[in-house]
This record gives structure tokens, C-alpha cells and sequence, in this order.
């Protein structure tokens, strides 16, 4: 069994009327970056990087991140 995980970053931003741009100055991380972790594309995240993207939009690493199953 296969898992995926679903980075949920776009809905986060949206709730809390917040661009990519000012996520990126909030935590020190490029737009380049973070743009490819709220496209699905990224194949890891560094724990500090989890850490500050989850205390600047207020959220745990359960509500940026998803793992389903996949068959």
C-alpha cells in the first residue's frame, strides 16, 4: 500500500487572508519554496521549516498536512 501526502497550504493562506508572499517574509522561506510545498510538488520539508510555516499561520502540521492511502 501506497501513501500520499496532501499539503493543504493554499486553503490555510485563504482562511487566513494571507499571500504566499507575506507567509514567505513571515518565516524566511522563498516563494519559489513555498510555492512548490503548496503545489504538491515537494518531496520532503524540514522539520524547522513544518515548525515555522505552522506557527506563523497559527495551525499544527496535522492541518497543513494529509496522509491518505492510495491503491
Amino acid at each position: 500500500m501506497e501513501v500520499q501526502v496532501t499539503c493543504h497550504l493554499d486553503r490555510l493562506l485563504e482562511k487566513r487572508n494571507m499571500t504566499l508572499t507575506q507567509l514567505s517574509k513571515a518565516v524566511g522561506i522563498s516563494v519559489v519554496n513555498l510555492s512548490v510545498l503548496k503545489n504538491n510538488r515537494a518531496k520532503a520539508i524540514r522539520f524547522s521549516t513544518l515548525t515555522a510555516i505552522c506557527a506563523a499561520l497559527h495551525c499544527n502540521a496535522g492541518d497543513l498536512l494529509t496522509v491518505t492511502a492510495v491503491e
